[in-house]
C-alpha cells in the first residue's frame, strides 16, 4: 500500500508539471501578449502610448524575458507559494481571487450536494421500477434535462422571472450588499439566489447521474448472484443494499474526479449570462486577455483538483467495491 502511495504522488507530481508546461505555452501561441492588447486598444481610442511605461511593464511583469524563463520563474514562484501577478488587475492572483473563490465553492458545493440528493433516490426507484409509469415519467423528464442546455434554461427562467415577477435573478447576493461584510442578511440574500442558479447548472448533471444509476443497477439487479441471494430468502431490501446497490454506486464515487474541478471552473456560460460572480467568468476574461499567470494559475488548480480527485475516487471505489484492488497479486 506505501509504495502504491508513493507511486501515485509522484504521478500526480509529474501530470501537475506537465499540465503547467502545456497550460503555459497554450496560453503564449496567440501572438502578442497582454501589452500587446493593451496597447492596441489604446490606440484604437486615439490616445498616446509612451513607449517607455510599456517598457517597464514589461520588466515588471518579466514579459522581456524568454518563455522558457518565464516559465521556469513562474513554476519557482508556485513551489514558494506565489502564483505570480494578474496583470490586468495589476495585483498579486491570490487577491484577484478574493470572493470569487469563495462564492465558487458555496455555488458549486451546493450544486454536487443537489445532484447527488435527488439522482440517488430517483436512480433506485427507475431501476427497481422498470418500465413502470413512473421510471417512464422520471425518464422523460431526465431526457428533457439532458437535452436541454444549461444557458438556455437560464435565460428561460431570467425571462420569467422577470415577466411575471418582475424581478432579477442574477448574481448571487442583492447589489446592496456586493463588497459588504458578511451579515446574516447577506447570508440569508446568497441563500435566496442560490435556488436557481443551483437547479439550472445542476439539471444536466442529475439528469445524466440517474441514467447511469439506474443502468448499472439494472445491470447489476440481473446477474446471478442476485439471483442466488434471493433463493437464499432474503428480503428484497436487503439483496438490494447489501449486493448490487453498493455495486452500482462506482460512478457516484468516480465522478469524484470530475466534480471537484466543477468546484472551480463552474459552468462559465451560465455564470456569465446571470451575472455570478464566480471563478468561471474570471478565467475565461484571464484568457481572452492573456493574462498569463492568472489564466494558468487558474487552469492548474483545476489540474491539481482533477488528479486529486481521481486519487481520491480510486480510493474510494477499492473500499466499495471488494472486486476493485488498488495493486496486482503477487
Amino acid at each position: 500500500m506505501f509504495s502504491y502511495f508513493v507511486r501515485r504522488i509522484f504521478t500526480m507530481l509529474a501530470t501537475l508539471l506537465v499540465v503547467s508546461a502545456l497550460v503555459f505555452i497554450i496560453i503564449q501561441l496567440p501572438e502578442g501578449d497582454y501589452l500587446t492588447s493593451y496597447i492596441a486598444e489604446l490606440e484604437s481610442q486615439g490616445e498616446a502610448v509612451n513607449p517607455e511605461k510599456i517598457a517597464y511593464l514589461k520588466e515588471e511583469y518579466g514579459l522581456d524575458k524568454p518563455i522558457w524563463l518565464q516559465y521556469v520563474n513562474w513554476v519557482l514562484g508556485i513551489v514558494q507559494g506565489d502564483f505570480g501577478r494578474s496583470i490586468e488587475f495589476d495585483l498579486p492572483v491570490v487577491d484577484v481571487i478574493g470572493d470569487v473563490f469563495l462564492f465558487s465553492l458555496i455555488l458549486n458545493f451546493t450544486i454536487i450536494l443537489f445532484i447527488y440528493v435527488v439522482a440517488f433516490p430517483i436512480g433506485v426507484y427507475s431501476a427497481t421500477h422498470q418500465y413502470s409509469w413512473g421510471d417512464n415519467g422520471l425518464t422523460f423528464i431526465g431526457f428533457i434535462g439532458l437535452a436541454t442546455p444549461n444557458f438556455l434554461l437560464a435565460l428561460i427562467l431570467m425571462f420569467l422571472a422577470r415577466k411575471y415577477f418582475g424581478t432579477s435573478i442574477g448574481g448571487l447576493v442583492d447589489p446592496s450588499f456586493e463588497g459588504q461584510p458578511w451579515t446574516l442578511d447577506k447570508i440569508l440574500s446568497l441563500l435566496e439566489h442560490l435556488v436557481v442558479p443551483v437547479v439550472v447548472i445542476g439539471t444536466s448533471g442529475t439528469a445524466g447521474m440517474i441514467r447511469r444509476l439506474r443502468a448499472n443497477l439494472l445491470d447489476e439487479l440481473n446477474k446471478q448472484y442476485v439471483v442466488t441471494a434471493r433463493s437464499k430468502g432474503l428480503s428484497e431490501s436487503k439483496v438490494l443494499i447489501k449486493y448490487p446497490l453498493r455495486m452500482a454506486l462506482n460512478p457516484f464515487i468516480a465522478d469524484i474526479g470530475n466534480l471537484l474541478p466543477q468546484v472551480i471552473s463552474g459552468s462559465v456560460i451560465v455564470a456569465v449570462i446571470m451575472d455570478l460572480p464566480t471563478t468561471g467568468p474570471v478565467i475565461l476574461d484571464a484568457l481572452v486577455s492573456q493574462d498569463t499567470y492568472l489564466a494558468g494559475s487558474f487552469l492548474l488548480f483545476v489540474s491539481l483538483l482533477t488528479v486529486l480527485g481521481t486519487f481520491i475516487s480510486d480510493l474510494l471505489l477499492a473500499v466499495l467495491d471488494p472486486r476493485i484492488r488498488l495493486e496486482g497479486s503477487r
